[in-house]
């Protein structure tokens, strides 16, 4: 399906009204696609089908006896951390816990922890702070924004750069605001950037004085294993670090197997400092008497060893990667040449970041939608829900077939430029097309 069909031009060539024909042909399609979220295509999951079938009947018998079948074992199976501590989380295995398949319900509860119980080094529950506050690097994840607002925690948004959030901004902030009590992370292809920490940006995160003595990371590492090239990012041993300069309860990483598996029957795992994981487990003991050591079984006997993990995730590499590689072409072929149109090029994760003149980010997935193609909200990567510049998309092509995606980004190009054109930018933001 070309709707650019008939014209000589490329895209980004094209007159106003050439446009408009162009898009009246989009809408007349009836398309309906749906690309907002980050979801493991149908064939990702196809990868995980005999996982369905264990553990099946076996005489598996866990370390110290522990019989996998019944209640116990908070932490997790000894043999199941010791396979994905340090791949997924960069700790060592006696530093992690297994919880159920949401990272995020982790980190829901370790927050509701620290509201009720408060951290190990805070003088009292947060609940009872007048203000608690967290940096929050942008563009950055929704979910991650959702929940400062579930537990009512102010927002304060940090520039994300090509090298992590902007580390003099950061380190300003937390040094003179001792209700600043955290900061969300995702260190590697980050969301929806897929920016990568430097090493620089790292130490100093684990280093700098924070007027919050109960000041903690959360390292969401979501992406840990999950590369779209060779060129494999590895994991930043940020709890090392922070033990070197002396804030060993810093970080509290975590991670899952959900977008490795099976999204509905993956693990979550939480990995911090021992005195932190002592604190955690203490909490959980009270809500639960044991997690579901059966799945663990399975991711276990699944994978076998780390190995098993990291091929698993190059099959994943091989349906991914071309999807980003069509996406950029499509976005070079048609907004290639326009001034102020930019977007990232991951090495892993599941987004792109694409950045628009300001004011046009919402009109275009206004467009978009009208046209058939749903794509993430506009300001979603912000706090609140609110890009006071109006300029950000994450665009997930993760999902979507190869042809579908094609026919996605063609609307989308199509869309952006008419966003552009209507908000008045053309002299400013798009080069040699002739839009008036």
């Amino acid at each position: 399906m070309d709707f650019f069909a008939g014209f000589d031009t490329l895209p980004s060539q094209l007159m106003f009204k050439e446009l408009e024909i162009v898009y009246s042909r989009i809408v007349a399609a009836g398309l309906e696609i749906n690309m907002t979220r980050g979801l493991p295509s149908v064939a990702q999951l196809e990868l995980a089908g005999s996982f369905l079938s264990l553990p099946g009947a076996t005489n598996f018998v866990s370390r110290n006896a522990i019989d996998w079948r019944n209640y116990g074992c908070l932490q997790g199976l000894p043999e199941l951390r010791e396979l994905v501590a340090e791949p997924l989380l960069g700790l060592p295995a006696e530093q992690v816990a297994v919880g159920e398949n949401s990272s995020l319900a982790l980190m829901h509860e370790t927050l509701a922890y620290a509201f009720i119980h408060g951290l190990r080094a805070s003088p009292q529950p947060w609940r009872k702070e007048p203000v608690i506050k967290f940096l929050c690097p942008v563009p950055g994840y929704d979910r991650h924004f959702a929940m400062c607002d579930e537990f009512r925690i102010e927002m304060l948004p940090v520039p994300m750069l090509a090298t992590g959030p902007d580390m003099d901004t950061v380190e300003k902030l937390v040094a003179c605001d001792p209700a600043i009590k955290g900061m969300w992370c995702v260190p590697k292809y980050s969301n929806p950037s897929g920016a990568v920490y430097c090493s620089d940006t790292v130490a100093r995160l684990a280093k700098m004085p924070t007027a919050a003595k109960d000041f903690v990371l959360f390292w969401d590492n979501a992406y840990a294993v999950h590369h779209l090239t060779e060129d494999e990012v590895p994991n930043q041993p940020i709890a090392r670090l922070c033990e070197a300069a002396g804030h060993v309860d810093r970080p509290l990483v975590f991670a899952s197997t959900s977008k490795i598996v099976l999204p509905g029957a993956g693990l979550a795992f939480f990995g911090s400092s021992p005195t932190n994981l002592v604190w955690w487990l203490k909490h959980r003991a009270s809500k639960t008497i044991g997690p579901d050591k059966v799945n663990q079984l399975r991711h276990l006997l699944f994978f076998a060893n780390s190995a098993g993990l990291t091929a698993h995730m190059k099959k994943h590499r091989v349906l991914l990667a071309p999807k980003f590689e069509a996406l950029e072409a499509g976005l070079s072929q048609g907004l290639g040449n326009m001034e102020q149109v930019a977007w990232t090029r991951p090495k892993g994760g599941y987004f792109v970041s694409l950045d628009l003149p300001e004011g046009c980010a919402s009109r275009a997935v206004e467009l978009a939608l009208n046209a058939g193609v749903a794509l993430t909200q506009a300001g979603a990567t912000h706090p609140r829900g609110i890009d006071y510049r109006d300029t950000t998309i994450r665009l997930a092509p993760t999902y979507l077939d190869l042809e579908t995606l094609g026919i996605a980004t063609q609307v989308l190009v199509v869309c952006v430029m008419l966003a552009i054109a209507q908000n008045g930018g053309s002299q400013n933001s798009v080069h040699g097309h002739g839009m008036v």
